[in-house]
């Protein structure tokens, strides 16, 4: 286990869905990883200019095991790290570990393979500290994530769902600044992996797997058991949504511009601006 100082979190946006409904998603902000390695021989193969950014999501789903389960076990939960477009993050990541409430017989979960994920059961909401770390030609750094099991929904007016669980999640960007040669090269084609384009001339050595990685083994989590519970982190997704808040904006405008004539007894606009339709 590596003894090297955590990376702290800046900042993360969370995305709760409980009720089927969509919500507005923030926006995507990016957690820098300085490529500061500790082999200085490394150095010099490390790539000027270039970032390599791995969007990534966390969170939690809960079902709630209706009233025959027992006080102490209400609820089943999954606490997971995923790609954003559910890509295989082996290619990055080399381990995650999971640090449950005390309570939980061996608080601390380590799972050394993707899916890197773990189910529960319990009855209290806690925090969970999710620690990365990555392959060694990636970082030498781990990072630390939190996050906040939640097994109730906001609206407790009825009886909770067994069918429907309570989602939480967040999304993020793992940005690499300079990455090394060895791990671009490796990297490259990997879907889970966004790649810029690459400064002319350049000659990237001949890819090295990973050890700990078979060809056998799968771990995108594309046909997840809980894959439909997956919120959409796409970007054909929030350019949708940002496109129908701004259309939303500039309607109220136009709705508030038109009640401003009105009392001031000047004329009413004909129509609303060129490109949007008033409601």
């Amino acid at each position: 286990m590596s003894h090297s100082q955590p990376l702290p979190l800046k900042r993360q946006g969370e995305h709760l869905s409980d009720d089927g409904a969509s919500a507005i998603k923030p926006s995507r902000l990016k957690i820098a990883i300085p490529s500061e390695d500790s082999d200085k021989k490394n150095a010099n193969n490390r790539i000027k200019d270039v970032e390599i950014c791995v969007p990534i999501v966390y969170g939690t789903i809960a079902f709630y095991l209706g009233r025959k389960a027992s006080e102490s076990q209400s609820h089943k939960w999954t606490v997971y790290v995923r790609g954003a477009s559910n890509e295989d993050l082996g290619v990055v990541i080399k381990r995650v570990v999971f640090q449950l409430h005390p309570s939980f017989n061996n608080p601390t979960r380590v799972v050394e393979s993707p899916p890197f994920e773990l189910s529960e059961s319990g009855w209290g909401e806690f925090e969970i500290a999710i620690t990365l770390y990555f392959h060694s030609d990636v970082c030498e750094k781990q990072l630390d994530l939190y996050h906040h099991l939640k097994l109730y929904p906001e609206d407790e007016s009825g009886p909770q769902s067994t069918k429907k669980p309570v989602v939480v999640e967040s999304y993020n960007e793992i940005v690499f600044p300079e990455p090394s040669e060895g791990f671009l090269a490796r990297i490259q084609n990997h879907p889970a992996v966004n790649v810029p384009r690459l400064p002319a001339g350049l000659n990237l050595p001949s890819p090295v797997p990973i050890d700990t990685m078979s060809d056998k083994e799968r771990g995108d989590t594309k046909d997840h058991s809980l894959n439909q519970w997956f919120l959409n982190f796409s970007e054909a997704d929030e350019l949708l949504k940002l496109a129908a808040a701004r259309q939303q904006v500039q309607a109220h405008i136009v709705k508030l511009r038109r009640q401003l004539s009105l009392v001031e007894g000047l004329p009413q606009l004909s129509k609303p601006p060129s490109g949007y339709e008033c409601t």
